[in-house]
């Protein structure tokens, strides 16, 4: 039997999880993104198993077709949007996934918020080049308002932080009450808009869905103030990426702290690259080594499970 482990950029894989218990399987983890179905299809076939990053590489029902001896799929994480799950049950495949941290994102929100407000990216390649000292002037937090736009496990957790550095921290949501905004100890707002005109920090962290797709498109962007940050380590598909674009462009924003993009990897010459006001990662949130012992480590078990004939985290 061989097992394909997708997407392992950093080449961890086989270091965070003792694969050779798997006996009679061969692992194969594969660190390059495969960039079309074709190269999907030629890299897994013969695959019985296949352990997949959570929505890195899409399984529709065209690929599956493609994967006659696929019967065991592993996503990390308990949610993979990009894996068409009643074609994997029509093909007789089994979707199984693991847990996540929590913190990995949160912690990474605060990085890029603290990177914007104190223009950190400028200073360091400054102090590298022997340019300007201190040639620009940071943003306070404390005293400040943070927008929080969805109030889940996550956001919850930003909020914690943010109340810490002594912001005041508004949520909104679309089925928010005003008793779980207070239990998170932040204040309800009553609508996304009311949110946005006042928030300092505005920071995503909504489920990717058809009624949140484009939730901030040229509208929502143009209601925040020209001195706001906007960052979102969530799913890029929250955000009207051309619209973000242009209001970076004019100044209609002061900046966006973004971990997540419409296609991943990014594009070499795409302009969130080397735009001004951007500080981009490449989708850091979950890449921690706590976080990424955690996905391995589970996904072996459920290789071992499966093999067994014992129940594993089937995905619904």
């Amino acid at each position: 039997m061989r097992c394909v482990i997708l997407d392992d950029y950093p080449g961890v894989a086989t270091s965070y999880a003792d694969w050779s218990v798997l006996e009679g399987l061969e692992t194969q983890a594969l660190r390059e993104h495969l960039g079309d179905e074709d190269a999907v299809a030629a890299a897994l076939s013969g695959a019985e198993v296949v352990v997949a990053m959570r929505e890195r590489t899409p399984f529709p029902a065209s690929l599956l077709q493609r994967l006659p001896d696929l019967r065991l799929l592993v996503t990390t994480g308990m949610r993979n949007a990009s894996i068409d799950l009643d074609a994997a049950r029509a093909a007789d495949v089994v979707v199984c996934g693991t847990s996540s941290l929590p913190t990995p994102p949160v912690e990474l929100t605060w990085a890029l918020v603290l990177g914007l407000a104190r223009h950190l990216v400028p200073e360091v390649d400054a102090m590298r080049r022997g340019g300007p000292w201190q040639s620009t002037v940071g943003a306070d937090l404390a005293g400040a308002t943070l927008g929080v736009v969805g109030l889940g496990k996550l956001g919850t957790r930003v909020a914690a932080v943010g109340t810490a550095f002594g912001m005041d921290v508004l949520a909104w949501s679309p089925h928010l009450t005003d008793e779980r905004a207070s239990a998170a100890g932040v204040r309800r707002a009553g609508a996304l808009t009311d949110l946005l005109a006042v928030a300092d920090v505005v920071s995503l962290h909504l489920v990717l869905s058809e009624s949140t797709r484009g939730l901030l498109g040229e509208r929502e962007l143009a209601a925040m103030r020209p001195s706001a940050f906007l960052v979102n380590t969530s799913r890029a598909g929250l955000v009207d990426t051309d619209a973000l674009a242009t209001a970076l462009q004019q100044g209609r924003i002061a900046g966006a702290g973004l971990d997540v993009f419409d296609e991943e990897p990014l594009p070499a010459g795409h302009p969130l690259r080397t735009m001004p006001g951007v500080l981009a990662t490449p989708h850091l949130g979950y890449v921690t080594e706590g976080n990424l012992r955690t996905h391995y480590t589970e996904a072996l078990a459920d290789v071992v499970a499966w093999r067994s004939g014992e129940p594993v985290r089937v995905l619904t």
